[in-house]
């Protein structure tokens, strides 16, 4: 079995103070990890390089989980961060169990169902909304981790730290792919302080590089004080009332108080699971949209995509009009389930997938609507748009529990808006800027006080049909999400790629209308053929995926991160 790894770090990163650059591994040499083996994979190489250190002190699989979002929040802001959210897909190696930990944000007691339409009734601007004070839902990524830990770690919370503080202390060097972010031309990089934060020590506008180093002493003693008071260091104190100062701030100032923070709870879900070939895939239920991947999964279980490979462009077709459907159905009916009932039953029952199946023709034709699976109830369109961002990172420790986390800020940096060294989310425009449709129709996922926005986030786990871990994946992406997952599990299982060139394969995601894709990377006879049946593929946007991947084949690892961005899988050598 191969597997394809990163290229080995330069010992630049060695000056952080972190382990030896010996344990990663380049992409020309073929390293076997055995199924058992404790590993890593993320989408930064520090971030792996802090989880792997603290499986190599004996620490879980949640405390390395810890370790590796203090890291992210550093030195990828743009994607997640301890001022955003996650869900988290828990697998207990011992008693075989899955727990899905629910640390999406909510908006606050005093948000309203109109807080993102103008003095007309109109939906604000996404650019305009997503700088907003009233954007930034109460964060959960930290009281998320502190119940996980409570429940599963081993290492005191206050050791976890340790490599993200002295990092943000001593400084790193920003990296290709951050580097490329300051750069953007999104809204969120001309806010202050993200011009600020990135400008260079020679002056004030001039935006720092790939290449240059970046200390962050604000987030070194933030974290100093998370890991001596826990979850507490961010839900009160002087934090929160920056959070809330910095959230009150214009334009469209929001109503978030140290209260909301207060009251903040995570929450303990059952998995959503179905059956996906000769495995058991399990995921998020809502408010994320795990029933979404797995209804597209059994969709394609109908098809015969499996006896296909990525250059058909019928492979392609069948993944573009399975993927439509599901979109069609997530949207209209996926939101918070302590607000909407979701038919999550009826959209995974075979009879129903088996209608949505039978309607894949030929070609192409309008947007598919919503099918109505057994309890559905009468929800209207939603339209929420849901940018790219996020991370993904799997983990499995050496008792064989394994964390599939996916965390997010939402769109680059948040809200552009920044609390002691870490940048706060826009995760409330997750939710639909209108609360109705045209007709006047309830949205499931409108906008409600102490509300979850609906999520894209789908960490999954694979089992054996005995119970058995037989692989992880997830990925960044936004309302893209369930497309990159989906291919890959397509890729990798169906057509018995590597989970390398799986998550390499181009990506596609056709919802409504829209058909998008790396149009590059698919060659001029898919094109064509996808051409001859309706589907014209047009360029997407945003910062791509960012998969990370594991199946255990022939009692070994085949794991990996998305070429696309920075990722490494690491193991403990001896």
């Amino acid at each position: 079995m191969t597997m394809r790894f990163l290229k080995q770090l330069a010992c630049a990163f060695a000056l952080v103070s972190l382990t030896s650059c010996a344990t990663l591994t380049s992409p020309r040499t073929v390293q076997k990890i055995e199924a058992g083996e404790p590993f890593v994979i993320a989408a930064n190489p520090l971030a792996a390089e802090a989880g792997l250190n603290v499986l190599k002190r004996g620490g879980s699989a949640v405390d390395a989980a810890i370790a590796v979002q203090a890291m992210l929040s550093l030195v990828e802001p743009q994607s997640s961060g301890v001022g955003g959210g996650a869900f988290m897909t828990y697998l207990d190696g011992r008693t075989g169990k899955i727990t899905v930990y629910d640390g999406r944000e909510v908006a606050p007691a005093q948000a309203t169902p109109g807080m993102f339409l103008d003095a007309n009734g109109k939906p604000l601007p996404f650019d305009t909304a997503v700088v907003s004070g009233r954007a930034t839902g109460v964060p959960g990524a930290v009281k998320m981790l502190g119940l996980a830990h409570d429940e599963h770690g081993k290492l005191a919370w206050s050791t976890l730290f340790g490599d993200a503080e002295r990092t943000a202390d001593q400084g790193f060097i920003i990296s290709p792919r951050l580097g490329r972010m300051i750069h953007a031309n999104y809204a969120e990089n001309r806010q202050l302080d993200v011009t600020a934060y990135f400008s260079s020590p020679d002056g004030y506008g001039i935006l720092l590089k790939a290449g240059d180093r970046l200390v962050n002493k604000p987030y070194a003693d933030f974290l100093r004080r998370l890991a001596a008071q826990g979850p507490a260091a961010l839900y009160s104190g002087s934090t929160a009332a920056k959070i809330i100062e910095r959230t009150h701030a214009g334009p469209l100032a929001g109503s978030m108080t140290m209260a909301d923070l207060a009251a903040y709870r995570p929450v303990k879900r059952e998995p959503v699971c179905g059956p996906f070939r000769v495995y058991i895939l399990c995921s998020p239920p809502p408010p994320s949209s795990g029933v979404g991947l797995i209804e597209l999964m059994m969709i394609l279980d109908r098809t015969d995509i499996a006896s296909r490979n990525r250059d058909d462009p019928q492979a392609w077709y069948l993944f573009a009009e399975a993927s439509r459907l599901i979109y069609a159905d997530r949207d209209k009916y996926v939101g918070d389930p302590a607000f909407v009932r979701v038919p999550v039953a009826g959209l995974i029952d075979p009879n129903y997938v088996a209608q949505r199946a039978a309607q894949i023709g030929p070609k192409a034709g309008p947007p598919p609507v919503a099918g109505i699976p057994a309890g559905a109830p009468v929800a209207a369109n939603d339209n929420t748009l849901e940018p790219t961002g996020t991370s993904h990172f799997i983990i499995r420790d050496a008792a064989g529990n394994v964390v599939s986390m996916t965390t997010t800020v939402e769109s680059i940096f948040g809200t552009g808006r920044m609390v002691d060294g870490f940048f706060l989310n826009n995760q409330l425009t997750d939710f639909s800027f209108s609360p109705t449709d045209d007709r006047g129709g309830s949205v499931a996922n409108a906008v409600a006080p102490g509300k979850r926005p609906r999520s894209s986030m789908v960490p999954s786990i694979l089992l054996t049909r005995d119970g058995k871990f037989a692989g992880a994946i997830g990925s960044a992406g936004g309302n893209a999400i369930i497309a990159y997952v989906g291919h890959s599990l397509v890729a990798s299982v169906d057509w018995g790629m590597t989970m390398a060139d799986a998550l390499a394969a181009p990506n596609l995601v056709a919802r409504g209308s829209n058909f998008n894709g790396e149009v590059t990377k698919f060659s001029p006879q898919i094109l064509k053929g996808l051409r001859a049946r309706g589907i014209d593929l047009k360029p997407g946007q945003g910062e791509d995926s960012g998969l990370t991947g594991v199946l255990i084949r022939d009692g070994q690892v085949d794991g990996a991160a998305d070429p696309r961005r920075e990722g490494v899988i690491l193991r403990v050598l001896p």
